[in-house]
């Protein structure tokens, strides 16, 4: 009964995140070769133009807009707007790639009780902002119940379960 009344829709975890794309190309590319993620099959049934990837434990499915010229480029970085956030190995190999590859980010800090985050936001070709972080060294710490973990741990009970899953659909 505790499962149901923490988790009463019995979520395993999160699927994909879903965005809207001026070009989905563009943003193939970008999500690709920039993150690292891999396009995977895409049910044939859509009748509207889209693309799927998957990395980290996670899908990102991308849509094409009916009329990309309306949809607004965001310009300016800002770390407090929506965004989805990936952990890293190296804050210092990202920004060495950023750099490289002329995207422009903005840094910043977090420090709670000594621990300090590590934070790089910079957007994709549409301005949906993304987050690179070794924010690992921040632990999980629930407000009552469990023990504190860290973010990766948490990652790594579950990440074979979805891999199976993708190759499994594969």
């Amino acid at each position: 009964m505790k499962d149901i009344v923490g988790n009463p829709l019995r979520l395993k975890s999160v699927n994909h995140i879903s965005l809207i794309c001026k070009s989905v190309n563009e943003s193939v590319d970008f999500y690709q070769n920039v993150l690292g993620f891999i396009p995977i099959r895409r049910p044939g049934s859509f009748d509207f133009d889209g693309k799927w990837l998957f990395g980290y434990g996670i899908g990102i499915h991308l849509l094409q807009a009916e009329d990309p010229e309306n949809i607004p480029t965001k310009k300016e970085i800002n770390p407090k707007d929506n965004h989805i956030s990936f952990q890293c190995e190296s804050m210092d190999a990202v920004e060495k790639y950023l750099e490289d590859m002329k995207i422009d980010y903005v840094r910043a800090m977090v420090e709670e009780n000594g621990v300090k985050v590590d934070q790089m936001f910079f957007h994709d070709p549409d301005g949906f902002m993304i987050e690179i972080c070794n924010c690992d060294s921040l632990p999980v710490i629930p407000l009552a119940g469990e023990m504190a973990r860290s973010c990766s741990r948490l990652n790594l009970e579950i990440m074979p379960q979805q891999i199976h899953q993708v190759v499994k659909q594969i």
